[in-house]
């Protein structure tokens, strides 16, 4: 108990940044918009959807971009803390050892939250219609929020182990962008020669993309490429990939807080 109150003012101190800093609040909203628009209108008359308006396969994957760019604020955070000098503070504090890295990924899902309401009725001005039930397109978001915060526990590892928030700002990148882009989100992995079809469908974030898509109320109409348990069981291999970022990251990146040097 006294380390999740320890947690839960960490994460009201990163909240009470959003506002005293706007500007941090303004532009994490603004890019998803953007791509939002530009896929719906620049690239979205070039891809392929029979039957289905193209606007209803791009949000999922728009969604799931998002959330998994919870990598890089959680990383360039905990980078610029460790710059300040902020981690060696919290480090001589009488507080619980986790409970840095733990308010500031709550922090970031919390964050997460207000990204994707504002996106959500960014596709819905633009077309983007669910076609499930209430408790699926919660449940959907749901399903995105946990994402999110199981990826940023792979940014607290880089954060803390990379310390410049430039360096921080590449290094995730680097593995971020393959994996969103790398694929089913924006176009159908039957276009990628063969050994990348293969990659693609086992990409954690191709199965967040076709369960999410699932929740939302979307057939399968992306083509399938090896008829593997990813592509046949979408929402059960997510949520296998999100225990499985959890139970790796989470112990590396409270040990790797506990032992890091001051700078």
């Amino acid at each position: 108990m006294n380390a999740m109150r320890d947690a839960l003012v960490i994460t009201k101190r990163q909240l009470l940044q959003l506002l005293r800093v706007p500007e941090v609040l303004i532009f994490s909203t603004i890019q998803p918009v953007m791509f939002v628009l530009l896929f719906r209108y620049v690239f979205g008359g070039a891809i392929n959807t029979p039957g289905v308006d193209y606007v209803q396969l791009l949000m999922p994957g728009i969604f799931v971009q998002t959330v998994a760019f919870t990598v890089a604020s959680t990383a360039l955070g905990l980078a610029e803390d460790m710059q300040k000098g902020l981690i060696d503070r919290f480090r001589s504090l009488p507080i619980s050892r986790s409970a840095v890295v733990v308010g500031r990924t709550l922090g970031d899902a919390t964050l997460n939250v207000v990204v994707l309401i504002v996106m959500a009725f960014t596709g819905l001005l633009v077309g983007w219609r669910p076609s499930s039930s209430l408790f699926e397109v919660f449940a959907g978001f749901l399903f995105l929020l946990i994402f999110g915060y199981a990826m940023s526990w792979m940014g607290v590892l880089v954060g803390l182990s990379v310390r410049d928030s430039r360096v921080a700002n590449s290094a995730v990148f680097l593995f971020v962008f393959p994996m969103t882009f790398l694929s089913n989100a924006f176009a159908p992995t039957t276009g990628m020669p063969r050994p990348l079809q293969y990659v693609a469908e086992w990409n954690p974030v191709s199965t967040m993309v076709a369960g999410v898509r699932d929740l939302f109320g979307l057939e399968p109409i992306f083509g399938v490429t090896a008829n593997s348990f990813p592509s046949q069981n979408p929402l059960i291999m997510s949520l296998i990939y999100i225990g499985l970022l959890m139970a790796i990251f989470i112990p590396l990146s409270v040990r790797k807080y506990k032992n890091v040097t001051p700078k």
